[in-house]
Protein backbone atom coordinates (compact mmCIF):
# COMPACT_ATOMS: atom_id res chain seq x y z
CA UNK A 1 0.00 0.00 0.00
CA UNK A 2 1.43 3.39 -0.60
CA UNK A 3 2.23 6.08 2.15
CA UNK A 4 -0.79 8.34 0.34
CA UNK A 5 -3.53 5.58 0.57
CA UNK A 6 -2.34 4.12 4.14
CA UNK A 7 -2.90 7.01 4.99
CA UNK A 8 -6.07 8.10 3.63
CA UNK A 9 -6.65 4.23 5.38
CA UNK A 10 -6.26 5.54 8.39
CA UNK A 11 -8.97 7.87 8.79
CA UNK A 12 -11.46 5.08 9.72
CA UNK A 13 -14.69 6.57 8.09
CA UNK A 14 -15.73 8.30 5.29
CA UNK A 15 -14.17 11.67 4.28
CA UNK A 16 -18.33 13.45 3.61
CA UNK A 17 -18.49 12.48 7.43
CA UNK A 18 -15.41 14.29 8.86
CA UNK A 19 -15.32 17.91 10.26
CA UNK A 20 -13.89 20.21 7.24
CA UNK A 21 -10.85 21.14 9.23
CA UNK A 22 -10.28 17.41 9.34
CA UNK A 23 -11.27 16.44 5.55
CA UNK A 24 -8.44 19.63 4.86
CA UNK A 25 -5.97 18.55 7.36
CA UNK A 26 -6.19 15.36 5.35
CA UNK A 27 -6.07 16.60 1.90
CA UNK A 28 -2.69 18.47 2.86
CA UNK A 29 -1.40 14.60 5.07
CA UNK A 30 -2.33 13.05 1.49
CA UNK A 31 -0.21 15.38 -0.98
CA UNK A 32 2.55 15.21 1.54
CA UNK A 33 2.92 11.65 1.18
CA UNK A 34 2.87 11.59 -1.98
CA UNK A 35 5.18 14.22 -2.75
CA UNK A 36 7.93 11.47 -0.37
CA UNK A 37 9.91 9.64 -2.84
CA UNK A 38 10.06 6.05 -2.61
CA UNK A 39 13.24 4.45 -2.91
CA UNK A 40 12.31 0.70 -2.85
CA UNK A 41 13.27 -0.22 -6.80
CA UNK A 42 16.60 1.44 -5.73
CA UNK A 43 17.26 0.31 -2.44
CA UNK A 44 16.62 -3.40 -3.84
CA UNK A 45 18.93 -3.17 -6.97
CA UNK A 46 22.79 -3.86 -6.91
CA UNK A 47 25.16 -1.00 -5.93
CA UNK A 48 25.80 1.35 -8.88
CA UNK A 49 22.58 -0.03 -11.27
CA UNK A 50 21.16 2.32 -12.47
CA UNK A 51 17.12 1.68 -12.69
CA UNK A 52 13.80 3.69 -12.41
CA UNK A 53 12.86 6.50 -10.19
CA UNK A 54 9.91 7.36 -8.34
CA UNK A 55 8.52 10.42 -7.49
CA UNK A 56 5.24 11.44 -6.70
CA UNK A 57 3.95 8.32 -7.43
CA UNK A 58 4.69 8.24 -10.67
CA UNK A 59 7.83 5.68 -12.33
CA UNK A 60 10.37 7.38 -15.05
CA UNK A 61 12.66 4.61 -16.59
CA UNK A 62 15.86 5.14 -18.24
CA UNK A 63 15.66 7.23 -21.39
CA UNK A 64 12.30 8.62 -20.49
CA UNK A 65 11.00 11.69 -20.12
CA UNK A 66 7.70 12.79 -18.42
CA UNK A 67 5.47 16.09 -17.63
CA UNK A 68 3.27 16.03 -14.86
CA UNK A 69 1.00 17.29 -11.99
CA UNK A 70 1.84 17.02 -8.26
CA UNK A 71 -1.46 16.10 -7.62
CA UNK A 72 -2.87 12.66 -8.68
CA UNK A 73 -6.58 13.71 -9.63
CA UNK A 74 -7.97 17.04 -9.75
CA UNK A 75 -9.98 18.58 -7.29
CA UNK A 76 -10.45 21.77 -5.30
CA UNK A 77 -7.88 21.47 -2.71
CA UNK A 78 -5.62 19.97 -4.76
CA UNK A 79 -5.62 23.43 -7.57
CA UNK A 80 -3.12 24.59 -4.60
CA UNK A 81 -0.52 21.77 -5.79
CA UNK A 82 -1.30 21.50 -9.72
CA UNK A 83 2.48 22.73 -10.28
CA UNK A 84 4.16 21.00 -13.39
CA UNK A 85 7.00 18.82 -12.74
CA UNK A 86 8.87 17.86 -15.41
CA UNK A 87 11.64 14.67 -15.13
CA UNK A 88 14.00 13.31 -17.80
CA UNK A 89 15.89 9.83 -16.56
CA UNK A 90 19.30 9.74 -18.50
CA UNK A 91 20.33 6.28 -20.15
CA UNK A 92 23.06 6.06 -18.21
CA UNK A 93 23.39 6.80 -14.50
CA UNK A 94 24.89 10.70 -13.02
CA UNK A 95 23.55 13.32 -10.66
CA UNK A 96 20.55 14.81 -10.39
CA UNK A 97 20.22 18.89 -11.53
CA UNK A 98 17.20 20.23 -10.08
CA UNK A 99 15.87 23.35 -12.07
CA UNK A 100 13.02 25.83 -10.15
CA UNK A 101 11.63 28.79 -11.80
CA UNK A 102 8.29 30.98 -10.82
CA UNK A 103 8.90 30.67 -7.38
CA UNK A 104 7.91 34.51 -7.55
CA UNK A 105 4.83 34.31 -10.12
CA UNK A 106 5.97 37.36 -11.85
CA UNK A 107 9.24 36.61 -12.75
CA UNK A 108 8.84 34.79 -16.05
CA UNK A 109 11.88 34.51 -17.85
CA UNK A 110 12.29 31.59 -15.63
CA UNK A 111 9.28 29.49 -16.69
CA UNK A 112 11.10 29.48 -20.54
CA UNK A 113 14.45 28.72 -19.41
CA UNK A 114 13.20 25.49 -17.85
CA UNK A 115 10.84 24.82 -20.37
CA UNK A 116 13.57 25.24 -22.83
CA UNK A 117 16.21 23.17 -21.34
CA UNK A 118 13.96 20.30 -20.84
CA UNK A 119 12.49 20.39 -24.26
CA UNK A 120 15.99 20.26 -25.78
CA UNK A 121 17.28 17.64 -23.50
CA UNK A 122 17.59 13.94 -25.31
CA UNK A 123 16.83 11.49 -22.01
CA UNK A 124 19.01 8.71 -24.31
CA UNK A 125 22.31 11.46 -24.42
CA UNK A 126 21.67 12.10 -20.67
CA UNK A 127 23.88 11.09 -17.64
CA UNK A 128 22.00 11.33 -14.23
CA UNK A 129 18.23 12.94 -14.22
CA UNK A 130 16.86 16.38 -14.75
CA UNK A 131 14.20 17.59 -12.67
CA UNK A 132 12.26 20.95 -13.66
CA UNK A 133 9.88 23.24 -11.80
CA UNK A 134 9.05 25.70 -14.16
CA UNK A 135 6.32 27.20 -12.36
CA UNK A 136 6.33 26.25 -8.74
CA UNK A 137 4.00 29.22 -7.90
CA UNK A 138 1.61 28.61 -10.60
CA UNK A 139 -1.19 30.78 -9.34
CA UNK A 140 0.92 33.53 -9.41
CA UNK A 141 2.21 32.47 -13.21
CA UNK A 142 -1.31 32.79 -13.83
CA UNK A 143 -2.18 35.86 -12.24
CA UNK A 144 0.86 37.99 -12.87
CA UNK A 145 1.05 38.20 -8.96
CA UNK A 146 4.35 38.02 -7.30
CA UNK A 147 2.80 36.17 -3.83
CA UNK A 148 1.17 33.24 -3.20
CA UNK A 149 -2.44 33.11 -2.38
CA UNK A 150 -2.60 34.10 0.94
CA UNK A 151 -0.12 37.06 -0.17
CA UNK A 152 3.15 36.16 0.81
CA UNK A 153 6.15 35.60 -0.32
CA UNK A 154 6.76 31.76 -0.96
CA UNK A 155 10.99 32.76 -1.74
CA UNK A 156 10.45 33.57 2.63
CA UNK A 157 8.98 30.42 3.54
CA UNK A 158 11.27 27.54 3.18
CA UNK A 159 11.93 25.09 4.25
CA UNK A 160 8.18 25.74 4.87
CA UNK A 161 5.62 24.00 7.31
CA UNK A 162 2.17 22.01 7.38
CA UNK A 163 0.78 23.68 10.62
CA UNK A 164 0.95 27.20 9.46
CA UNK A 165 -0.23 29.18 6.65
CA UNK A 166 -0.71 27.82 2.92
CA UNK A 167 2.41 29.29 1.27
CA UNK A 168 4.47 27.08 4.32
CA UNK A 169 2.56 24.13 3.29
CA UNK A 170 3.66 24.70 -0.15
CA UNK A 171 7.16 25.24 0.62
CA UNK A 172 7.22 22.12 2.83
CA UNK A 173 5.82 20.17 -0.29
CA UNK A 174 8.42 21.59 -2.87
CA UNK A 175 11.20 21.53 -0.47
CA UNK A 176 10.70 18.19 0.51
CA UNK A 177 10.87 16.71 -3.22
CA UNK A 178 13.83 18.44 -3.86
CA UNK A 179 16.13 17.77 -0.98
CA UNK A 180 15.08 13.97 -1.03
CA UNK A 181 16.23 14.38 -5.12
CA UNK A 182 18.76 17.09 -6.27
CA UNK A 183 22.78 16.81 -6.26
CA UNK A 184 22.58 20.48 -7.61
CA UNK A 185 19.72 23.24 -7.97
CA UNK A 186 19.51 26.24 -9.98
CA UNK A 187 16.99 28.82 -9.36
CA UNK A 188 15.76 31.21 -11.73
CA UNK A 189 14.82 34.91 -11.50
CA UNK A 190 13.98 38.26 -12.26
CA UNK A 191 14.21 41.61 -11.44
CA UNK A 192 11.36 42.96 -9.08
CA UNK A 193 8.60 45.73 -9.06
CA UNK A 194 9.23 47.47 -12.27
CA UNK A 195 13.39 46.93 -11.60
CA UNK A 196 15.37 44.89 -14.11
CA UNK A 197 18.76 42.93 -13.45
CA UNK A 198 21.80 42.51 -15.29
CA UNK A 199 22.38 39.02 -16.60
CA UNK A 200 24.30 37.48 -13.16
CA UNK A 201 24.66 34.38 -10.72
CA UNK A 202 23.79 34.85 -7.18
CA UNK A 203 25.95 32.25 -4.86
CA UNK A 204 27.44 32.01 -1.37
CA UNK A 205 31.06 32.37 -1.82
CA UNK A 206 32.36 30.36 1.40
CA UNK A 207 30.78 27.54 -0.43
CA UNK A 208 33.36 26.29 -2.84
CA UNK A 209 30.98 23.40 -4.76
CA UNK A 210 28.16 26.46 -5.26
CA UNK A 211 30.78 28.37 -5.99
CA UNK A 212 31.92 26.09 -9.12
CA UNK A 213 28.76 25.52 -10.30
CA UNK A 214 28.53 29.77 -10.48
CA UNK A 215 31.78 29.98 -12.51
CA UNK A 216 30.66 27.40 -14.74
CA UNK A 217 27.38 28.70 -15.35
CA UNK A 218 28.94 31.56 -17.67
CA UNK A 219 27.43 34.78 -16.37
CA UNK A 220 29.63 37.71 -16.75
CA UNK A 221 28.91 38.65 -13.18
CA UNK A 222 28.77 36.50 -10.03
CA UNK A 223 27.26 37.96 -6.98
CA UNK A 224 28.15 36.64 -3.55
CA UNK A 225 25.89 36.57 -0.49
CA UNK A 226 24.12 33.69 1.37
CA UNK A 227 20.63 34.87 0.27
CA UNK A 228 17.76 35.98 2.87
CA UNK A 229 16.54 33.08 5.53
CA UNK A 230 13.98 31.26 3.91
CA UNK A 231 14.79 31.35 0.56
CA UNK A 232 15.29 28.43 -1.60
CA UNK A 233 18.91 29.23 -2.44
CA UNK A 234 19.66 29.11 1.56
CA UNK A 235 17.77 26.36 2.96
CA UNK A 236 18.91 24.05 -0.06
CA UNK A 237 22.24 25.14 1.05
CA UNK A 238 22.21 24.65 4.86
CA UNK A 239 20.92 21.29 3.68
CA UNK A 240 24.06 20.19 2.14
CA UNK A 241 22.64 20.67 -1.53
CA UNK A 242 24.96 23.42 -3.82
CA UNK A 243 22.55 25.70 -4.70
CA UNK A 244 22.97 29.15 -6.82
CA UNK A 245 20.16 31.93 -8.89
CA UNK A 246 20.26 33.10 -11.95
CA UNK A 247 18.73 36.42 -12.12
CA UNK A 248 18.12 38.16 -15.54
CA UNK A 249 16.08 40.62 -16.86
CA UNK A 250 12.46 42.48 -15.86
CA UNK A 251 8.92 40.89 -14.59
CA UNK A 252 6.05 40.26 -16.30
CA UNK A 253 7.96 39.85 -19.47
CA UNK A 254 9.85 37.23 -21.68
CA UNK A 255 13.18 38.55 -22.89
CA UNK A 256 15.19 36.04 -25.41
CA UNK A 257 17.92 37.34 -24.91
CA UNK A 258 17.90 37.06 -21.32
CA UNK A 259 16.49 33.47 -21.88
CA UNK A 260 19.21 32.68 -24.20
CA UNK A 261 21.75 33.21 -21.91
CA UNK A 262 19.78 31.20 -19.07
CA UNK A 263 19.60 28.43 -21.23
CA UNK A 264 22.96 28.32 -22.01
CA UNK A 265 24.00 28.63 -18.95
CA UNK A 266 22.08 25.71 -17.40
CA UNK A 267 23.73 23.92 -20.58
CA UNK A 268 27.49 24.62 -18.67
CA UNK A 269 26.27 23.17 -15.78
CA UNK A 270 25.27 20.13 -16.83
CA UNK A 271 28.46 20.01 -18.93
CA UNK A 272 30.14 20.43 -15.44
CA UNK A 273 28.58 17.79 -13.86
CA UNK A 274 28.99 15.40 -16.52
CA UNK A 275 25.75 14.93 -17.67
CA UNK A 276 25.55 16.05 -21.29
CA UNK A 277 28.31 16.62 -23.38
CA UNK A 278 29.48 19.76 -25.47
CA UNK A 279 31.71 22.69 -25.31
CA UNK A 280 30.65 25.11 -22.51
CA UNK A 281 30.75 28.82 -23.14
CA UNK A 282 32.58 31.17 -20.83
CA UNK A 283 31.65 34.74 -20.67
CA UNK A 284 34.45 37.21 -22.82
CA UNK A 285 36.04 38.94 -20.48
CA UNK A 286 36.17 36.73 -17.82
CA UNK A 287 33.15 36.49 -14.83
CA UNK A 288 33.43 39.81 -13.08
CA UNK A 289 33.23 38.58 -9.21
CA UNK A 290 31.74 40.43 -6.25
CA UNK A 291 31.31 39.74 -2.67
CA UNK A 292 28.75 42.17 -1.76
CA UNK A 293 25.99 44.73 -3.21
CA UNK A 294 23.01 47.00 -2.09
CA UNK A 295 20.85 49.81 -3.30
CA UNK A 296 20.72 53.81 -3.89
CA UNK A 297 17.86 54.67 -3.36
CA UNK A 298 15.72 57.82 -3.53
CA UNK A 299 17.03 60.23 -0.88
CA UNK A 300 13.94 61.20 1.76
CA UNK A 301 11.37 64.10 0.44
CA UNK A 302 12.87 63.62 -3.54
CA UNK A 303 9.94 61.59 -4.30
CA UNK A 304 8.71 62.13 -8.11
CA UNK A 305 9.00 61.06 -11.66
CA UNK A 306 12.12 58.49 -11.92
CA UNK A 307 14.67 58.64 -14.97
CA UNK A 308 18.09 56.63 -14.76
CA UNK A 309 20.94 58.07 -15.96
CA UNK A 310 23.69 55.64 -15.92
CA UNK A 311 22.50 52.23 -16.85
CA UNK A 312 23.33 48.18 -16.33
CA UNK A 313 26.96 47.33 -16.52
CA UNK A 314 28.14 50.44 -16.33
CA UNK A 315 31.38 51.16 -13.69
CA UNK A 316 30.43 54.10 -11.28
CA UNK A 317 32.66 56.13 -9.24
CA UNK A 318 30.93 57.61 -5.27
CA UNK A 319 29.86 61.04 -5.85
CA UNK A 320 28.59 60.35 -9.57
CA UNK A 321 24.97 61.58 -10.80
CA UNK A 322 23.46 57.91 -11.15
CA UNK A 323 19.36 58.83 -11.60
CA UNK A 324 16.96 62.24 -11.42
CA UNK A 325 14.07 62.80 -10.20
CA UNK A 326 11.31 65.20 -11.65
CA UNK A 327 8.76 66.97 -9.13
CA UNK A 328 5.89 67.16 -11.06
CA UNK A 329 4.17 69.82 -9.29
CA UNK A 330 6.96 72.16 -8.53
CA UNK A 331 9.11 71.01 -11.54
CA UNK A 332 12.05 71.04 -9.38
CA UNK A 333 15.03 68.67 -10.10
CA UNK A 334 16.56 66.00 -7.98
CA UNK A 335 19.85 64.66 -9.14
CA UNK A 336 20.58 61.43 -6.82
CA UNK A 337 24.34 60.53 -6.79
CA UNK A 338 26.14 57.28 -6.36
CA UNK A 339 26.52 56.62 -2.67
CA UNK A 340 29.42 53.61 -3.19
CA UNK A 341 32.19 52.81 -6.19
CA UNK A 342 30.69 49.82 -8.13
CA UNK A 343 29.18 48.04 -10.85
CA UNK A 344 26.02 48.60 -12.01
CA UNK A 345 24.24 44.83 -11.69
CA UNK A 346 19.89 46.28 -11.60
CA UNK A 347 17.75 49.55 -11.69
CA UNK A 348 14.12 50.68 -11.85
CA UNK A 349 12.87 51.56 -15.00
CA UNK A 350 11.42 55.16 -15.52
CA UNK A 351 8.54 55.36 -13.19
CA UNK A 352 6.85 57.54 -10.32
CA UNK A 353 9.12 56.59 -7.08
CA UNK A 354 8.90 57.59 -3.23
CA UNK A 355 11.23 58.26 -0.85
CA UNK A 356 13.16 55.05 0.14
CA UNK A 357 12.57 53.30 -3.33
CA UNK A 358 15.26 50.97 -4.55
CA UNK A 359 16.65 53.00 -7.79
CA UNK A 360 19.92 51.32 -8.56
CA UNK A 361 21.77 48.10 -7.38
CA UNK A 362 25.91 48.65 -6.99
CA UNK A 363 27.94 45.68 -6.78
CA UNK A 364 31.36 46.10 -4.95
CA UNK A 365 34.54 43.75 -5.15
Amino acid sequence: MSPAHAAWATCGRPEAALPFRHRLAITFILAIAMLVPSHASSAAAPPGDWGTVQLLERVIAPGEKRKFSYQLSRTFEGSFLDTAVFVARGARSGPTLCVTALIHGDERNGFEIARQVFAATDPALLAGTLIALPAANVHGFRTGSRYMPDRRDLNRAFPGSTGTSNTALIAAIVFGTLREQCTALVDLHTGSFERANLPQVRVDLARPEALDLARHFGAAVVIGGAGPQGSLRREMMDAGIPAIIYEAGLPMRFEPQEIAAGVQGIRNVMIRLGMTAGQATAPTPPARIFSRSGWVRVPVGQGGVFYPVRGLGEDIRTGEIIARIHEPFTDERFDVPSSRDGFIVGAAVPQVVFSGYALVHIAQP
